[in-house]
């Protein structure tokens, strides 16, 4: 079966979900792939806590009670816009209920391959179904791109993973496992093993496992608003100027925009994370991982120490929680050439101020576009702006489109008495 659509979306995560919901709204024909929320309900541990706050934890859709905060109220469940810590659990039950109102129409396939023809994109579904599309908009989130430090990558997959790779850790029971970071992710896992009864053990090249602050309530006052105002990625001038003004940071040079993302990257736990791990869990801090094999049935690390001597500590299991790194090569089912246009040389491309890559037609939202558009990016607040600005630009492009082939199939087949010409317009059928 071949048909066709305006814009596909492939991947149904908070950016997907959100630019689909704009997109209906604006009536355009559009089709969104992939499974809901996958990232979240299958690659989270399932006692994680959103690191975000309740405001900055939305999807996005043109209602008024499309948000975390009116879910919340409505099946009575605890909320504050900061201070009150989001469960995965309530945030997956919020996602649910926002398609189940906003975007009912997810296909819940996965896209088999993307190749251009001509001057449409032809996807192939893993039902065997194929479609072609005027724009792909690529909302892939996290899923293809994490990253794994080349000294692990030699280990045979038994003994090492990736945190993307867990959600319930019960399997470590018993097992001693080295999580290799010092990030919110890195912190996560170390708690959802020791709650599983593994074993954990942090090593990272940072001397310290640093938290988000406590949230105060002085920040709050006008005093403190003005001092450091508050941002959906962080407090400060310079983190509202990011999520504020997406916009003007594309306009930064490169060097300028490399500084601010790099000042956001930095690894830190929640702060409701700070009595889960200090005291409970041990670690081998300012640590570079300079080999690994397997000795005795065990992964063993040779470590580095920040004064040059070196160490070896053994585990049963190690767990990179080494964050995700965007480069579109690495997603399977995109044709290399468009990869290789889209983003020479690999890495995240660049995009135009509507988020389209050198492909024409081919768009990406999320962690690829945050080289562009800032660290605001990297985060789903990040929805909040992009949606309904590329659903409005996408609008007008298919609109526009419409126009011309209804203009073009406009033929005259004769003359009036008045001798002017009498048009027929074809039937056109856009989504055949």
């Amino acid at each position: 079966m071949v048909n066709r659509c305006e814009v596909a979306v492939i991947g149904a995560g908070p950016y997907g979900l959100s630019l689909a919901a704009h997109l209906r709204a604006r009536r355009v024909d559009f089709r969104i792939f992939g499974k809901v929320l996958d990232t979240w309900s299958r690659h989270m541990p399932e006692t994680m806590i959103l690191k975000s706050d309740g405001f900055a934890s939305n999807l996005s859709a043109p209602a008024r009670d499309s948000t975390l905060a009116a879910y919340c109220a409505r099946r009575g469940l605890a909320y504050r816009d900061q201070g009150e810590p989001v469960p995965l659990s309530t945030f997956l039950a919020y996602a649910e209920d926002f398609r189940v109102h906003h975007v009912p129409n997810v296909e819940q396939v996965d896209v088999a391959k993307i190749e251009r023809v001509g001057d449409e994109f032809s996807l192939s579904l893993a039902n065997g179904q194929t479609v072609k599309a005027g724009n792909i908009v690529l909302a892939v989130g996290i899923t293809w791109y994490a990253h794994t430090p080349s000294a692990l990558r030699v280990l045979p997959r038994e003994f090492v993973s990736h945190s993307f790779d867990h959600r319930e850790l019960t399997k470590f029971r018993g097992k001693s496992v080295a999580v290799i970071g010092a990030g919110a992710s890195a912190v996560d896992i170390a708690n959802a093993l020791d709650q599983a009864g593994a074993s954990p053990w942090i090593i990272a090249r940072a001397t310290e496992v640093k938290f988000n602050p406590v949230p105060d309530p002085d920040d709050e006052s006008l005093l403190g608003r003005l001092r450091r105002p508050a941002s959906g990625i962080g407090r400060g001038w310079r983190s509202y100027f990011c999520a504020a003004a997406p916009l003007l940071f594309y306009r930064l040079p490169r060097h300028l925009k490399d500084r601010a993302i790099a000042s956001h990257l930095h690894p830190a736990g929640g702060w409701f994370m700070r009595e889960q791990v200090e005291g409970k869990i041990p670690k081998s801090l300012s640590r570079t991982i300079c080999g690994a094999r397997v000795r005795n049935d065990q992964a063993a690390l040779t470590l580095a120490r920040a004064d040059g001597r070196q160490e070896t500590q053994s585990f049963d299991h190690l767990i990179a929680a080494t964050g995700f790194r965007p480069d579109l090569r690495k997603l399977p089912f995109l044709a290399p050439d468009l990869a290789e246009r889209a983003a020479p040389g690999g890495g995240s491309p660049d995009l135009s101020d509507f988020f389209e890559t050198r492909v024409p037609g081919l768009y990406t939202v999320g962690l690829n576009a945050m080289y562009s558009f800032g660290p605001l990016m990297r985060f789903m607040v990040g929805a909040e702006f992009t949606s309904p600005r590329l659903a409005t630009h996408l609008e007008r492009k298919t609109a526009t489109r419409k126009f011309a082939l209804i203009k073009s199939a406009a033929v005259p087949i004769g003359r009036t008495r008045a001798g002017s010409p009498d048009l027929v317009s074809a039937r056109i059928s856009l989504t055949e």
